[in-house]
């Protein structure tokens, strides 16, 4: 009792103890997850002009627009939607400086724009009713609350749009062009001048005489900062172990191919007896066999010679029937071959037909006859039209179900074999000009006249038994030990050393950036990017990645932090620029002479003419475009020649020998106009991608694409 009295007395300060264990024990997970005190909140996926993105909001709409387009790849619908989100966040950020703003009813106005064709929202005289609209606005809101979401983002989408066309609108209609401005349009245009020219090109100083040190790379990039500013990349070689058929597998395929030709006699478990299997060459239900042995189904149906493999598309084709041809090799595939039907047909038939839709048929309207009733009417106009075919329009607007033929008299013009369903195929290419038949196809039935035929050749019905050639499991075994025998050989020594002593090809890739995820030669491989960037993956480390035809064996062979990108890869480009500036030093040093002819004889160069010489184009006759030596022109006397100035392909001396300027206007404002719609034409081009360079932008997309 006396304890307990003593921890009551001290209650407040056992309180104070635990309290500060607790706080002690959440700043020290808080250290040790690294800054977190400081850092954002690891559920921000971006940070736009200081609007916060949310990883949860940005998988969601990731997740909607995958649902929409499933053939893209997961990276490239992040893409998307980050391209979206980045969008709105930073014309919103314009948006609200200048207080736009869509309102409620000027949304509905939007909306009505936007389906004022779509049925669904059509009263019974096709006019938008805005009743149907709330309806079905309200139903999606009682049934579907992702359907919901969907439909609210839509609407904010024609909002921002709508708010974005007045923002550049008002951007625009700063951008007017004065006289000012349309007179001087004019002149770049009209001024022009003559010039005499000796052009000392830079390609007369071999590079190899210029010398240009790493100093001198190193500052000519600080110089140039925002050129040679570069995100964080990772490059890597890699080895790629192939699961490839053999020759041994492509035999054995073929082997087994052959072996179907024959009766093959095999133990039948049930009947404890022999039986015999006949052979491809003998067998007669071949739809049955073909499916029963083939990766590919039976195809029944003729074809030309054109549509038969052309590897062996002579050989089959002369074929009679029964005999086979094979095995033969069809890209990846082994096939054997067997003639089953020869005919002529056209090669495109004209028919006119009549559909009779019944209940459950493919596109039958809500008033379909059933199937019996159905077929009795097609029948029935079939009986007829044999003695009256004159009807055959009239019937066709009467009781036709097909709107694509109706307008043309139920008649499809020339059409090729494959492009009617096999019924209606069937019946038009096997049978003659003039004859009428009923057909079900999945559609209806068909009241069909063939009309005309075209070009009737040979064709051919073949049965053909295919194999994709693949690797043995022996060759996969193969494959995959040796692939672990490289990475193992390559933790102990050289990873170049390795692949030549073993014959395998290196395949360089350079600086991948941390949201790729296509590795040339590999396809998509977003796992491979992943850990190149992870922390802890160090310069010559080495994993194996499983690929869609093997395996790869990857080596982390560069790693560039975001920055100033490095002198070695800065020299591709800023190498010749120094080394381009250092000739025409050495030429200035060098000459003396100050006129053209002096200059020409110096140099062993020409004095050559360009005549005619505009601002707006400076571009100089046999030399190309040089902004700078046509300035120059533009800014000397007539007869008067300049000193030498370095332009993009040499060193030039120029003298003028003519200036004609523009015809003098009595207005101006057609040239001004010029200017303001170029303005305007930059506005949509250029707006846009100036305001998000702007922008502060945070990125940690990295850590969501997986």
């Amino acid at each position: 009792m006396a304890v307990l009295n003593k921890i009551r007395q001290r209650s407040l300060f056992l309180i104070l103890i635990i309290a500060l264990a607790l706080f002690s024990f959440v700043l020290a997970d808080l250290f040790r997850n690294g800054s977190a005190l400081t850092s954002k909140s690891q559920n921000i996926v971006a940070t736009i002009n200081g609007k916060d993105i949310t990883r949860e909001d940005f998988m969601q709409k990731v997740e909607i627009a995958q649902q929409q387009t499933p053939s893209a790849t997961s990276n490239q619908i992040m893409n998307r939607v980050w391209d979206q989100e980045v969008r709105q966040a930073v014309m919103q950020t314009q948006f609200d400086h200048l207080e736009i703003s869509i309102e409620k009813d000027q949304v509905k106005e939007l909306l009505k724009g936007a389906l004022s064709n779509n049925p669904n929202f059509l009263n019974e005289d096709g006019i938008f009713d805005e009743a149907k609209l709330s309806e079905y606005i309200a139903n999606l809101k009682a049934t579907s609350a992702q359907a919901y979401q969907q439909w609210k983002d839509y609407e904010n989408s024609l909002a921002l749009n709508a708010m974005q066309q007045d923002y550049f609108n008002m951007v625009k209609s700063g951008m007017t062009g004065t006289l000012a401005e349309g007179e001087l349009e004019h002149k770049l245009e009209g001024d022009k001048v003559d010039i005499k020219f000796v052009q000392i090109p830079y390609a007369s100083i071999p590079d190899s005489t210029v010398t240009v040190s790493k100093s001198e790379i190193n500052n000519y990039i600080n110089a140039h900062k925002k050129q040679y500013e570069v995100q964080a990349s990772r490059s890597i070689r890699y080895v790629e172990f192939k699961e490839v058929a053999s020759v041994e597998d492509e035999n054995a395929i073929k082997n087994e191919l052959a072996e179907l030709l024959k009766d093959r006699v095999v133990y039948n478990e049930v009947a404890k007896t022999n039986d015999t299997i006949i052979g491809f060459q003998k067998v007669t239900n071949y739809k049955e066999y073909v499916n029963a042995n083939s990766d590919q189904k039976f195809d029944d149906r003729f074809v030309f010679k054109s549509s038969l493999p052309s590897v062996a598309a002579d050989s089959i084709f002369n074929l009679n029937v029964g005999e086979v041809y094979g095995p033969y090799k069809d890209n990846n595939q082994f096939k054997i071959t067997k003639m089953v039907a020869v005919t002529q047909l056209p090669d495109s038939v004209k028919a006119r037909h009549i559909l009779i839709p019944f209940v459950g048929a493919s596109s039958a309207p809500e008033d379909a006859q059933v199937k019996t009733d159905a077929k009795k009417t097609a029948d029935s106009l079939l009986a007829i039209l044999k003695n009256d075919t004159s009807k055959f329009g009239e019937f066709v607007t009467e009781f036709s179900s097909d709107q694509g033929s109706v307008n043309n008299g139920g008649s499809y013009d020339y059409f090729p074999y494959n492009r009617m369903v096999p019924a209606f195929r069937d019946f038009t290419f096997e049978n003659n000009t003039g004859d009428l038949g009923v057909v079900e196809t999945p559609y209806g039935f068909h009241i069909i006249e063939i009309e005309g035929q075209k070009n009737k050749q040979r064709a051919v019905k073949v049965a053909t038994i295919a194999r994709t050639i693949e690797p043995s499991d022996a060759t996969i075994d193969n494959v995959f030990r040796d692939a672990s025998s490289f990475e193992i050989a390559v933790e102990k020594s050289e990873f170049p050393t390795v692949a030549e002593e073993k014959g395998y090809v290196i395949r360089p890739v350079s600086k991948m950036k941390v949201l790729d995820e296509n590795i040339p030669g590999l396809g998509n491989q977003r796992s491979i990017v992943r850990w190149a960037f992870e922390e802890g993956t160090d310069i010559g480390d080495v994993k194996r990645f499983t690929t869609p035809t093997g395996y790869a064996i990857v080596q982390l062979t560069e790693i560039n932090v975001a920055g100033m990108m490095n002198t070695e890869d800065a020299s591709v480009t800023a190498l010749p620029i120094i080394r381009k500036q250092k000739k025409a030093e050495i030429v200035k040093n060098r000459v003396t002479a100050t006129t053209l002819d002096a200059l020409a004889s110096a140099e062993g160069q020409t004095v050559r003419s360009s005549l005619a010489i505009n601002m707006k184009n400076p571009t100089i006759s046999g030399a190309g475009k040089e902004g700078v030596v046509v300035g120059a022109a533009f800014g000397l006397e007539e007869g008067e020649t300049s000193g030498l100035i370095e332009g993009e392909k040499g060193v030039y001396m120029v003298q003028v020998t003519k200036k004609t300027p523009a015809t003098a206007l009595d207005n101006y404002q057609g040239f001004a106009n010029q200017v303001s719609n170029t303005k305007a034409a930059t506005v949509n081009s250029k707006l846009y991608n100036a305001l998000k360079d702007a922008a502060e932008i945070e990125d940690n997309r990295a850590a969501t694409v997986q």
